[in-house]
């Protein structure tokens, strides 16, 4: 059986040869267009004149497009809430598109974009929380609430007070492929090839901007360098752009967002900042927590919504809080809107909670993991089930076992001892150590989005083709559902044939986000392989003269009484018999509900759970640090495919401890966003890895009903990454008694100031 398999990669080989083709390297018609868009220099303030006149008049350019020649609509937006795709009139941050520009090479519609004359009418822009909270910039009427027991009076009763506020900066995907967008204009619709992960979105919007049916649009996407989210939503533009140029042109239209442009168009995770009280009675246990988050979302809703929604899901972490209090505030700056990013909202409030826990253990003098492990939610078959604060039974805890696994595989207990006298011996360097858990929700909360298709085709020569609703973007998805589909009809890996995602095969698709890809569409493709397998079991079992359950199905042959056939006879003879060897297959998760105004129900399938215990070192001169070592134990369920589910881990790990460490977005007074190419906005390189990295998967299935009861393991591994952020503050909290307040992303900068607060300086001397 090929499922759980380390089987490698689909596009391997051709990854490594240089031959796996992305959007950019696909040869394009010889009449092609190329586009830019002509972006706001301003933050904020409205277009007083626009003389595109230059714009025209420059070398290459066929056409110039502002929003009054948007047919029907000018809306990019995921939300309901529109998004234009041109500005009409205002501009809201700087970078957004004003007007397009179409000719006939990449560059020069670049240098056209580049010579409009523009006059503003400025306005003071709203930037920051501080400024976004003071002018009452919201979106949604006010906060939202979420709330289980009485935490006043929990609060009251604790013996163990902490109190304490954390920002927490956002983040760049910085994808290796940046957004791209081809339009193919037919004869009575069009075909859009872009670098997506919702190709279901692009085709709508596609379409209403065009007017058209949704039949008339086909959207095709075979890999992308990378998402992280940023491809959910933020690829409408250039899709929508494409569209409407090839539509007026009658010309194939493309466009290719330079890295630079990239960074200053599209939006980032959400920068948020969390304050908190927690108390605990003199045992230990936590009685209860208040929770204030404010995010930056940007000029527009986008996804915000949800991305805060979920992050009030996860602001219990991993613990039980008998009383706790969530307010959410979605604040409108004028700064890209931000979006859709790996976690979605779930590293935010956890992040904040485990710093809570941190700076609680700081109070009583106690060790941050005893603390954490003695108010874990109760294990799985406990009696009474504990519910989280949105009301969903916590049935399958698994942390408590996984930790204790953790502890001896990582020596924790003996490292502590080592590092605590390292410390006392060293004055200038201090390393620090800390263990932080995941628990983190499966599904879309937007509980419609819960769905999935297939479409499985055999042929005569026993090949398989295989076509689901989820996109590649270099996480493994299309080798998992190949191996799905061969383990169900009993076929080999290489019989089976991966197609594009395509609109035009598995209609109406979600996102491939949520860490939802396996999941939805694995139980699809399961669906459409069991009734294909079902009518040839039924074929041979009635030509053979045997009951069904005799007919075997395994690699690559089928077995019934005495007899063998290979796949490919079966399939001819099948044909023949004009037995029909196409199939689909839907999905739609079981037993989830959610309502999101009243912040109760059960939005999740199940939780995945994971651990990680990280090591670092740094200097208390510069700040400077580095990550020595880090050790996983993650929850894969029964692992599809275990290297490319390792792999996942080790990504996520890396890019959560990014985030919280070296990656700093920042914008001057003006609005414009200063860190955005690779020379000002520091991704962590290979040298920036622990230097001794251990992985390993917590062996045992899902409780619930999921493909071959395997879990999730494209986002919750994220959050792996919080614990090299607390292990930094371990280490500055042994520079001195006080409370160290370390703030994300760790920066050198930040890591020095905290080493200040420990000891009581100031935090602003070298």
């Amino acid at each position: 059986m090929t499922v759980g398999k380390p089987l490698p990669h689909d596009s391997a080989r051709l990854h490594v040869t240089g031959q796996a083709r992305y959007l950019d390297d696909i040869p394009c018609p010889a009449d092609t267009l190329h586009l830019a868009f002509g972006l706001s220099t301003e933050a904020a303030g409205d277009i007083s004149a626009l003389d595109l006149e230059p714009v025209r008049q420059s070398p290459g350019v066929i056409a110039v497009f502002t929003a009054a020649d948007l047919p029907h609509a000018n809306d990019a937006s995921p939300a309901p809430t529109p998004e234009p795709v041109l500005a009409d009139g205002a501009v809201h941050y700087a970078g957004q598109p004003i007007f397009l520009v179409a000719a006939t090479s990449h560059r020069a519609a670049r240098v056209a974009a580049r010579k409009a004359r523009i006059t503003y009418a400025p306005k003071d822009p709203i930037l920051t929380i501080d400024q976004a909270l003071a002018a009452g910039s919201r979106f949604e009427n006010g906060p939202i609430t979420w709330a289980r027991g009485d935490v006043a009076a929990a609060l009251a009763q604790a013996t163990y007070l902490a109190e304490g506020e954390i920002d927490i900066g956002g983040q760049e995907h910085f994808y290796l492929e940046g957004q791209a967008a081809l339009a193919l204009p037919g004869e009575e619709g069009v075909t859009i090839q872009c670098s997506t992960q919702h190709p279901s979105e692009i085709q709508h919007k596609v379409a209403h901007a065009l007017g058209l049916a949704l039949h008339d649009v086909r959207v095709e996407m075979r890999r992308m360098g990378g998402g992280f989210g940023g491809k959910e939503s933020q690829g409408n533009h250039l899709a929508i752009a494409c569209a409407v140029a090839a539509r007026a042109t009658g010309r194939p239209c493309k466009m290719r967002y330079d890295r630079d442009d990239d960074m200053v168009i599209t939006g980032k995770r959400h920068d948020f900042r969390i304050r908190y009280r927690i108390g605990a009675d003199a045992a230990g246990k936590l009685l209860g927590a208040e929770v204030t988050q404010w995010a930056r979302c940007g000029w527009s809703p986008d996804l915000s919504l949800p991305v805060c929604d979920r992050a009030m899901l996860h602001a219990d972490s991993a613990y039980f809080l008998p009383a706790l209090r969530v307010e959410s505030h979605r604040l409108r700056t004028n700064t890209q809107s931000a979006t859709a990013f790996r976690g979605f909202g779930g590293p935010q409030g956890m992040l904040g909670m485990e710093r809570a826990i941190d700076h609680l253990a700081h109070v009583m003098g106690c060790d941050p993991a005893d603390l954490r492990r003695r108010n874990f939610y109760a294990p799985a078959g406990s009696k009474p089930v504990q519910t989280t604060h949105y009301g969903q039974a916590v049935d399958d805890f698994l942390l408590d076992e996984m930790v204790d696994q953790l502890h001896k595989t990582a020596d924790f207990a003996a490292r502590k001892a080592q590092i605590a006298q390292w410390n006392s011996q060293n004055r200038t360097l201090k390393r620090g150590i800390a263990l932080s858990p995941v628990k983190f929700g499966i599904s879309f909360t937007l509980t419609h989005l819960n769905q999935a298709g297939a479409l499985v085709q055999i042929y005569t020569d026993g090949s398989v083709a295989l076509n689901h609703g989820g996109t590649e973007m270099g996480q493994g998805l299309h080798r998992k559902m190949v191996q799905v589909a061969s383990a169900v009809l009993g076929t080999r890996a290489e019989q089976v044939r991966i197609t594009a995602t395509d609109t035009a095969k598995v209609p109406n698709t979600s996102a491939t986000a949520a860490s939802s890809g396996a999941d939805l569409n694995g139980m699809a493709v399961k669906e459409a392989c069991e009734t294909l397998r079902a009518r040839l079991t039924r074929f041979i079992a009635a030509r053979e003269g045997c009951p069904p359950e005799e007919v075997r199905f395994a690699a690559g042959e089928v077995q019934a009484k005495d007899k063998r056939w290979t796949f490919a006879e079966v399939a001819e003879a099948a044909y023949l018999a004009r037995i029909s060897l196409s199939a689909t297959g839907f999905y739609a998760t079981p037993n989830i509900s959610w309502d999101r105004l009243a912040g109760q129900g059960r939005p999740f399938l199940y939780f995945a759970y994971g651990a990680a215990v990280t090591e670092v070192v740094i200097d208390t001169l510069t700040g400077e640090n580095r990550i020595l070592r880090a050790d996983i134990l993650h929850d894969a369920g029964t692992s599809l495919n275990p290297a490319l589910d390792i792999g996942q881990i080790e990504g996520a790990y890396v890019q959560g401890a990014g985030w919280l460490t070296t990656e700093e977005l920042v914008w001057d007074d003006k609005g414009h966003l200063t860190t955005h190419a690779p020379s000002t906005y520091k991704i962590p390189a290979c040298s920036d890895r622990p230097r001794l990295f251990n992985v390993a998967l917590y062996d045992a299935p899902n409780r619930e009903e999921t493909i071959f009861r395997s879990k999730a393991v494209g986002e919750p591994p994220f959050m792996l990454g919080i614990s090299a952020f607390l292990a930094l503050g371990n280490a500055c909290a042994a520079c001195g008694p006080h409370w160290p307040n370390l703030q994300a992303p760790a920066t050198p900068e930040a890591v020095l100031a905290a080493v200040h607060r420990a000891r009581g300086t100031d935090e602003g001397r070298a």
